[in-house]
């Protein structure tokens, strides 16, 4: 379970006395905690939320960086940045751009959309195939420029 393999990567970091790494884990299995434990009951996550919940926390590096870059926080962004990695290697290989472009173009002759409008009927085809390999708004960007062209 890939649960495990962070708490056994934490451990391997502690003896390595590894700081951004034993706090980008500790970060990642706290924020899997929680996600568990919302809601009424208490339910263990299976490998694919857990991917969820690191993709979701991938994604906020990503944003904080940019803001503190904005700020002119050139340090803080960079551990932002290394959090991002560190959390990068429990992902699955992002899709580049030529394999979503044809992913998308598939959809589109699957479900026969023409116009920009039906960019949801779309959209409901190509993010299961995707799943955590792509961000929502990548997709959505692609969606919609090979809508717009058609």
């Amino acid at each position: 379970m890939l649960k495990e393999r962070l708490r056994s990567d934490l451990t391997a970091a502690m003896k390595a006395r590894d700081e951004v790494r034993v706090a980008t884990l500790r970060m990642a299995l706290t924020a899997v905690t929680t996600a568990e434990t919302s809601g009424d009951t208490h339910h263990d996550l299976s490998d694919d939320d857990v991917l969820g919940v690191l993709s979701r926390e991938t994604k906020k590096r990503r944003e904080s960086a940019e803001a503190f870059d904005g700020a002119g926080r050139s340090e803080l962004a960079e551990r932002e940045r290394a959090e991002e990695k560190v959390l990068a290697e429990y992902l699955p290989q992002p899709l580049s751009d030529d394999e979503l472009a044809a992913l998308v173009a598939a959809a589109i002759a699957e479900t026969g959309a023409d116009s920009p409008r039906q960019m949801g009927q779309v959209m409901k085809v190509v993010q299961p195939q995707v799943g955590q390999r792509a961000d929502g708004k990548r997709v959505s960007t692609e969606v919609k420029r090979q809508l717009s062209e058609a």
